[in-house]
């Protein structure tokens, strides 16, 4: 491309210099989406970063591959109109061609600029650092990594012995991993099926290869633990993580050691798929159906599908791993693009949980909401606290009540900046926002009507905990969701409690339900899990099967005590299809009634989906710009065969005082929605500088909330 803005003639001293692009982070609503063109030496490799000018500022960019010759030359500006690009950062490998075709593939598929996402993904340090300092840094890393080899324990770690079907699980891996290139494999294994180990025992294959391996997870919360796990079984191994809770200077060094082909096990959330590993010999996904995998802002890429894309083109083996696989992979194994390796087995001879469903309409109808604890339920919890068990009760809202309510005019604590609640914390005595993160004290009184009586609707964790403290005196109950691990070090002190039995009953959110290795819980119960049933949202029932079946998978995980763990679920709809399946832990049944669904409903996996937002001042700016697109759009003679929905607000239809629409737009084939998208974006530039009430729009493709 040569949009690079035009200034002095290059120097006499570049004369020898030529044509070279260089990937940059234009502002998006420049609508630049490919490389500029600038001018370097001849010998400036593709992947070395550079400075150059942007405007009227100096930026880091990306020196980037040549277009086909020929492609687009009428519109390039003379050389002697170029950019001279600046001082490079050598002292670093260049960036590999496989991680260019990734951020090519990504920046094309998703509907970005490629240099927005390329430098977006890189440590944001690396943009400040001259080549001096880089140099430095590089100098204290060496040092750093000198101490950590002499400091290393050289013993080799014992390692579990595998169960018969763990050996034929590998078996099928290391057999994937001898192909040329070798299919994704999806690893569909019970909560406590031994996973993890088969990861282990891949990446050990991987390592003596002198192959490097990256390991995603879905949350940071779950990767020191697993962090521990591999650097116990990898003793002297160089590993490092990567995701947004480490701090600038961290988040550069554990890069570099991986650009370096230093670091030989990378673990990281969704970020890391991007990570510069020169010698990538295998991937892997763990928890591949986590919707924490999808970004939900800027480039809204989904990691596990690049996770599958980067291994075809490295060609390597890629594991995904899940008891609940997502419908899109699970259809994918079906039509055997995906290999599929079953654990069917909990290690030792454990048994899943029974589980049994509570019916709420057996209970005395009362005003109000019905308590969220039933007799029974307090009996089974009673039962567990008198063996010395453990026991969670898992509710997925925080907070002591979604809502104030008054009964005497129907005031209800709605946020005035958001159209959603504001929800009552107890502790701190506050109204917040879980949209826009507005706080403010509790009135005294209704604020409507002045009548003193106002009262918590509804129950989230914080309410519970108090319940239960107030039904089992004496017990020992935590809480873990976001409002008691905000602190550093918070959650890990929070969960060790729980492994060494200082914690009868935990409480908790999502945050509790996967990866954790609880020995001693015997009871989980889902105090209040019907919500999602009746969604608008199609994918919901997904969510929320994966996540009983995730949350009831902390139970019994000691073989000893297995027999008699229990997973209750409170429920109105006890005959409800959804509970009916996961009574008898009976995914297949479940994915296969959704599959049948979605195909009679022409949705995913049977359908592509974009989903055009866009934000305004008014609802008018909103509505009409993307009624603007709309139209725009049905003149494309390839919006032939697309179901182009008109705008409707979004969920939360105002947040932080800026409303919200969204349109729809779905295609029978990937490749026909794509180009679509590239012939019609571009236009949205332009009606974006007629609609100034629009403050900013995106597209999403494969969205995950509708």
């Amino acid at each position: 491309m040569s949009d690079a803005e035009p200034s002095t003639p290059a120097q006499p001293s570049t004369a020898s210099w030529r044509r070279v692009s260089v990937a940059v982070d234009a502002p998006q609503h420049s609508g630049l989406t490919g490389p500029l063109d600038y001018l370097g030496p001849q010998d400036l490799a593709p992947g070395t970063l550079v400075q150059v000018g942007l405007g009227r500022r100096d930026t880091l960019g990306i020196v980037w591959d040549d277009p086909p010759s020929g492609e687009a030359a009428g519109d390039a500006l003379p050389e002697d109109q170029l950019r001279p690009v600046g001082a490079a950062l050598d002292a670093l490998p260049p960036l590999s061609a496989s991680w260019r075709r990734l951020l090519d593939f990504a920046a094309a598929y998703y509907q970005r600029s490629v240099g927005e996402l390329a430098l977006a993904v890189l440590p944001p340090q690396l943009r400040e650092l001259d080549a001096a300092q880089l140099q430095a840094r590089l100098k204290k890393l060496d040092k750093a990594e000198a101490a950590a080899a002499r400091a290393a324990d050289q013993a080799p770690p014992e390692r579990p012995a595998l169960t018969e079907q763990q050996s034929a699980a590998l078996a099928a891996v290391q057999a994937l991993a001898a192909q040329a290139s070798p299919p994704p494999a999806l690893l569909w294994g019970l909560t406590g099926s031994g996973k993890t180990e088969i990861y282990l025992r891949a990446a050990e294959d991987a390592l003596a290869q002198g192959r490097q391996v990256l390991v995603l997870v879905p949350e940071i919360n779950l990767t020191p633990q697993l962090e521990a796990r591999f650097a116990a079984r990898f003793a002297g191994h160089s590993i490092v993580s990567l995701h947004s809770g480490l701090t600038p200077a961290q988040r550069l060094r554990h890069w570099l050691s991986a650009h370096l082909g230093r670091a030989q096990l990378v673990l990281g959330t969704r970020l890391a798929v991007f990570a510069s590993l020169p010698r990538l010999g295998l991937l892997v996904v763990d928890e591949e159906h986590d919707p924490s995998y999808k970004q939900q802002d800027g480039a809204r890429y989904s990691a596990r599908d690049l996770a599958v894309y980067r291994g075809h083109l490295e060609r390597i083996p890629v594991l995904l791993g899940s008891a609940t696989p997502s419908l899109e992979t699970w259809q994918h194994a079906l039509a055997g693009r995906y290999r599929r390796i079953d654990l069917t087995e909990r290690i030792g001879g454990g048994e899943l949980p029974t589980v049994r469903l509570f019916d709420m309409n057996r209970l005395e109808r009362k005003k109000g909401v019905t308590t969220a604890l039933s007799v029974p339920l307090l009996d089974a919890l009673r039962k567990r606290l008198a063996r010395g068990e453990q026991s969670l009760v898992f509710l997925n809202r925080r907070g002591y009540a979604p809502v104030l309510h008054c009964d005497q005019c129907n005031w209800k604590s709605d946020c005035p900046h958001c159209s959603a609640h504001q929800v009552f914390h107890r502790e701190d005595r506050t109204l917040r926002c879980h949209h826009c993160g507005v706080s403010q004290r509790v009135p005294r009184a209704c604020p409507s009507c002045g009548n003193p009586d106002i009262a918590p609707l509804g129950r989230g964790t914080e309410r519970l905990e108090e319940q239960l403290a107030e039904a089992l005196p004496g017990a020992r109950i935590a809480r873990i969701d976001a409002d008691t691990t905000r602190l550093k070090g918070s959650l890990e002190a929070q969960l060790g409690a729980v492994h060494d039995g200082e914690v009868d009953v935990l409480v908790g959110t999502q945050m509790v339900a996967k990866g954790h290795d609880f020995r001693r819980i015997t009871l989980v119960a889902a105090v209040n899990p019907d919500g999602a049933l009746f969604s608008n949202d199609f994918r919901a029932p997904e969510r929320l099967f994966s996540l009983l079946m995730q949350v009831g998978g902390r139970a019994g995980r000691d073989a000893a005590q297995a027999s008699r763990s229990e997973l209750w679920v409170q429920t109105w709809y006890p005959d409800h299809a959804l509970f009916q399946a996961l009574q008898k832990h009976d995914y297949e049944a479940f994915a296969g009634s959704q599959l049948a669904e979605r195909m009679s409903a022409g949705l995913p996996p049977f359908a592509h989906l974009a989903l055009v937002r866009a934000e305004g001042r008014t609802v008018e700016a909103a509505r009409e710009f993307l009624e603007a697109a709309q139209a725009q759009a049905q003149e494309l003679p390839l919006a032939m065969g697309l179901l182009i929905y008109p705008p409707v607000p979004m969920a939360v239809a105002r947040v932080a005082n800026v409303e919200r629409f969204q349109m729809l737009i779905e295609a029978g084939h990937r490749g026909q929605l794509q180009r679509f998208l590239r012939d019609w974006l571009p236009t949205l530039h332009g009606l974006r500088k007629r609609h100034k009430g629009v403050l900013r729009w995106a597209v999403d493709i494969d969205p995950l909330v509708i």
